[in-house]
């Protein structure tokens, strides 16, 4: 975390800001990963339609910009409206989906989620209005006006570094408290927890849209970030990138969505640079790490500590 605080600082000193601008996409998938990890990894709900969120978040600030350059309406560029709208609607359409996918399980969880992802998804590229396809260019970011400007790349980055650190603190607090152990329960037994007299289905909906606002504040960000938003960041393979980041980096743990974030871009960079089909590569990667590294990175980091502390 010191060395993600630092990013910005050194990427000036050595006169790259494209190092600022990839940490900071870490940064904003962190959160995302979190919020996916409150419900996959605490909850045992797999979601394969997650990045809706994202996608609200992102299409809120790319609608709101367009009004307020197109239509000259001022306050849709407001960036506390902008995240007030995204968490509006990130809640409701997490309610919405949760309270007909949650009284499911197993596959048909997975089927309804990813289904739900892909209309939402068709919903987007048909709407010509807002680019379609093509997606919608950001002429400008989203205005905190004396607060923040965030036209600056550094200002942005400790935003995302600050609203991680807010999404971590908040998700120890949860997943310690007496409804975060609920969840975890109902994870392990969900008959067990159901006799024993726990509504078990309210409190993983209230889970699910926990998760899901969190993940649209993540879109709110990653518009920010990239000037542009297209149908592409709520396609279920986006879904896919954030299971992956979770269970690369270790899932049910609290740092193991931020390892598992900036490793999968690290490798995505890396690999990317030596061959144009560098997935070749990085899937038996994964395969070797679901095989061998019980607990994803994290779980092998604890491990070689516990490693260390038995030699020394």
């Amino acid at each position: 975390m010191l060395g993600l605080a630092a990013v910005p600082l050194i990427a000036d000193v050595i006169d790259e800001p494209f190092y600022t601008v990839m940490f900071s996409r870490m940064l904003i998938l962190s959160i995302g990963a979190i919020s996916l990890n409150l419900i996959l990894g605490f909850g045992g709900m797999v979601s394969f339609g997650h990045a809706v969120y994202m996608g609200i978040g992102s299409y809120v600030v790319g609608i709101g910009t367009f009004h307020a350059i197109e239509d000259g309406i001022s306050w849709m560029g407001n960036g506390l409206i902008h995240l007030t709208i995204a968490v509006v609607f990130s809640a409701l359409t997490a309610l919405f989906i949760g309270s007909i996918s949650l009284r499911t399980r197993g596959v048909y969880f997975i089927m309804i989620t990813l289904a739900f992802a892909q209309m939402f998804y068709f919903i987007a590229v048909g709407n010509d209005n807002y680019g379609g396809d093509d997606g919608l260019s950001l002429y400008t970011r989203s205005k905190f006006y004396n607060i923040l400007d965030l036209s600056n790349d550094n200002s942005l980055y400790y935003l995302n570094f600050t609203l991680l650190i807010v999404f971590l603190y908040f998700s120890h607090r949860l997943i310690n408290s007496r409804f975060g152990i609920l969840i975890r329960g109902a994870k392990s037994n969900e008959k067990r927890m159901e006799n024993i007299g726990f509504p078990v289905y309210r409190y993983r909906l209230v889970a699910f849209v926990i998760a899901g606002v969190i993940c649209g504040i993540a879109g709110v960000l990653s518009a920010n970030q990239t000037d542009f938003v297209s149908p592409a960041v709520m396609h279920w393979t986006r879904s896919g990138d954030l299971i992956i980041m979770v269970v690369l980096g270790g899932m049910g743990t609290l740092f193991g969505p931020v390892i598992g974030a900036v490793a999968f871009l690290f490798l995505e960079e890396f690999l990317s640079g030596i061959t144009e089909f560098w997935q070749i590569i990085f899937g038996p990667m994964l395969v070797l790490i679901a095989i061998f590294g019980n607990g994803g990175i994290d779980g092998i980091l604890v491990r070689l500590d516990k490693w260390w502390q038995i030699k020394k």
